[in-house]
């Protein structure tokens, strides 16, 4: 085995273990992480904050599955980092943070990016956070992060390595076991079995999270036979079809659709934590008997009282309990109602942010069937993320439970950058709003650098609407919602992207394909108006 300063080992490993891309800045406490970063092979993305670094680590693991990896600086770097560890947290994204941290902290007062506990300070907003203080503990760690990244719920972890011990000389870690274990499908906490309930039920109905996206063309067939009802969770989209007759969609949120849940006979709710931001009320409405089927345990345990509790991997379940009926059920369920429904909901959306669902449209046909979306806390998303189709799931991204500002544009740089093979790029673009643009703009540089082929939609209405709105329904005068922005346009030509303002639908879905074929990104902004001006 090689000797090497252990920060240059630390990369090592990480490629070994199939880390290709580190996302992060440079820093006199850290470095000795970077010696060893292009000897690995390693590609690393140089962000323009750390709070920059995060968000695309996180979009990077939404895009490809793979954990994000951000190196950090100790003190005031990891405190940069944390509100993107925070939303990973918040919506169950494997990322791995790296960080460097003072040798001593308490006899010495005064040192450079001092904290009184920093790993505490980041376990926080992570699952957990630890200090490697051996060259063996940060190998052992480093492989328990991917581990149950890889084979329980994802989510981020913090490792910590003083900087001594980044400094000094250590063996190389073992390689990777060529039979990595795999865990094992858990029993059901209950005997009663999904298929049993199923088979006895006249009105069933799924709701499916974003935890059953994966490997859903397993028992997609299957499902369809049982003629069973079906939401999705915002998360969840794309996993059933949008033109299932049976389907409702995204809209769990509309608090009628408390009442269609409530007349089925048999609720099942597959890889989604049934959270506030999905339901935006304090119960979900269903009367009938409730299965769930997740891997997190807290989820099986949680307010909505599920009489079934399977903890169990959704698509080995789902399809292995599918397949067990063997003919074609019939229920209660009327395609008709459905789409009342449905048509009933879109007309709330458009009345309550008049619009923008025109200008969703227009997204829609403008962007290929493979785009991958990632947006911002802006009244666009939150419209268009109840109702926008989409062909496949794990498309859209947003900041869903932690709710931050900023994440799009550097999200959309990570997803980007691992939907990247060679010289071709995978459709990605990146829905801000105005003010939320402008929290982390500087990593436009970041895209401008890569050449990455990635349109930037800003929604202006040149305020915190959402904000306003809010103000107004709970009858405070609206303040501090009113803000000058600067000329994105020449902002953004500034830091060498092309820009452009359509002012019809139609000058915007030809702005979009344009943006699609140029090399390197492009702001185009779009002001809240661009429905009533098309002609």
């Amino acid at each position: 085995m090689t000797t090497r300063p252990l920060g240059a080992q630390i990369s090592h490993m990480l490629k070994d273990r199939g880390v290709d891309v580190i996302f992060g800045i440079p820093g006199v406490h850290n470095q000795e992480m970077y010696r060893g970063i292009e000897e690995a092979g390693i590609t690393h993305v140089l962000a323009r904050h750390e709070q920059g670094a995060g968000f695309m680590a996180d979009g990077y693991a939404r895009a490809t599955g793979k954990p994000g990896v951000a190196y950090v600086i100790s003190g005031p770097g990891l405190c940069n980092i944390m509100t993107p560890m925070g939303q990973a947290y918040s919506d169950s994204v494997p990322m791995l943070v790296i960080s460097s941290v003072l040798d001593e902290t308490e006899a010495t007062r005064g040192q450079l990016h001092q904290m009184k506990d920093q790993e505490r300070a980041a376990a926080a907003v992570c699952d957990w956070s630890v200090t490697a203080r051996t060259a063996d503990a940060a190998y052992a760690l480093i492989d328990r992060a991917l581990m149950q990244m890889e084979t329980g719920v994802p989510s981020p972890k913090h490792i910590q390595v003083p900087i001594a011990q980044l400094e000094a000389r250590a063996d190389a870690a073992l390689s990777r076991p060529v039979d990595w274990p795999v865990c094992p499908e858990p029993a059901p906490l209950q005997c009663a079995t999904l298929t049993e309930q199923l088979e006895a039920a006249s009105r069933p109905l799924f709701i499916f999270g974003g935890g059953a996206a994966l490997d859903a063309s397993r028992w997609l067939p299957d499902f369809q036979k049982l003629n069973a009802a079906s939401f999705t969770t915002y998360a969840g989209r794309g996993i059933i079809p949008d033109d299932s007759p049976l389907h409702f969609g995204a809209t769990l949120a509309r608090a009628s659709s408390a009442d269609v849940i409530a007349s089925a006979d048999l609720v099942v709710a597959v890889g989604t934590r049934l959270s506030e931001v999905d339901l935006w009320r304090s119960d979900l409405g269903h009367t009938a008997p409730m299965i769930r089927v997740d891997l997190d345990h807290e989820v099986l345990s949680d307010r909505h009282r599920a009489e079934t509790r399977i903890l169990a991997d959704a698509g080995a379940h789902l399809a292995e309990s599918f397949g067990a009926i063997r003919d074609k059920k019939q229920t209660t369920w009327d395609a008709k109602e459905v789409s009342h429904m449905r048509a009933r909901w879109r007309a709330e959306i458009n009345a309550e942010r008049p619009g923008i669902l025109p200008v969703a449209d227009a997204l829609k046909a403008a962007l290929p069937a493979d785009t991958m979306i990632y947006s911002d806390m802006t009244q666009f998303a939150y419209a268009a993320k109840e109702v926008y189709p989409m062909d496949h799931p794990g498309h859209w991204h947003h900041p869903y439970g932690f709710g931050t500002l900023g994440y799009a544009l550097p999200a959309a740089i990570g997803g980007a950058i691992g939907r990247r093979v060679g010289e071709t790029h995978a459709p990605t673009i990146a829905i801000l709003g105005d003010y939320g643009f402008q929290y982390t703009v500087q990593e436009l540089a970041v895209a401008v650098e890569l050449e990455l082929t990635l349109p930037i939609i800003i929604w202006d209405n040149g305020k915190l609407g959402e904000i306003e709105d809010s103000m107004v329904r709970a009858q405070i005068a609206p303040n501090a919602v009113i803000q000058r922005n600067p000329d994105f346009l020449k902002l953004a030509e500034a830091y060498g992207a092309a820009a452009t303002q359509p002012t019809t639908l139609a000058e915007f879905g030809q702005a979009i394909q344009t943006a699609l074929q140029t090399k390197g990104p492009t702001v185009i902004r779009v002001t809240s108006d661009i429905a009533l001006t098309s002609s």
